[in-house]
């Protein structure tokens, strides 16, 4: 991107792949954050307010990044059934409980996004529809002991078995569901140049 240093602030595997498929030169930095919200912030607010969080702490951890040609991409995604935003499960009970209740539901997927860039800021949250088809208690089981959907939000990946079998369809953007609406990040990262 033009000289530009591009660091993703995020662990997540989705993410990075998403931005090795478009093709954008970045390095990962992490550095663990608070991911708690204020109780009555707006619920598409509050994923970019964690992503937020997440980006001032990679660029106060490491004083070159305060350079004008560096940017900062963090991201954090959550899953809203009605107006509950679900987090990760805490173990197999609760993801079991989180996938019966999405199960033949309609559910939000909303990543937040923040872009830094020395003093400038680009902050938006992307969101999209998803909707299951009823599934049996035998099917939400094998997929959760046979995948582990233990660092998703809520307790399932799109792209794996579940999603394939069980998502009726989406309204929105795809890759947002995985992590990440790249393209729109793409769009973003070419008006800080």
């Amino acid at each position: 991107m033009n000289g530009h240093r591009i660091i993703l602030a995020s662990q997540s595997p989705r993410r990075k792949q998403l931005l090795e498929w478009a093709e954008v030169p970045f390095e990962v930095m992490v550095q663990s954050t608070d991911e708690s919200y204020p109780p009555e912030m707006p619920v598409p607010e509050v994923p970019v307010h964690i992503a937020r969080e997440k980006a001032i702490a990679i660029r106060q951890k490491f004083e070159s990044l305060h350079d004008a040609n560096n940017i900062i991409i963090a991201a954090d995604t959550v899953v809203v059934l009605g107006n509950t935003i679900i987090g990760k499960p805490k173990d197999r009970e609760d993801a079991l409980d989180i996938l019966s209740r999405l199960s033949g539901n309609k559910h939000q997927v909303i990543t937040g996004v923040v872009l830094l860039k020395g003093r400038q800021e680009i902050a938006f949250a992307d969101i999209t529809d998803v909707w299951f088809h009823p599934l049996t208690k035998e099917q939400i089981a094998f997929y959760v002991d046979k995948y582990q959907p233990y660092d998703k939000a809520g307790a399932y990946a799109i792209q794996e078995w579940i999603g394939v079998v069980g998502i009726k369809c989406i309204s929105g953007d795809f890759y947002n569901v995985m992590g990440l609406p790249v393209s729109r990040v793409v769009t973003e990262l070419k008006k800080m140049e």
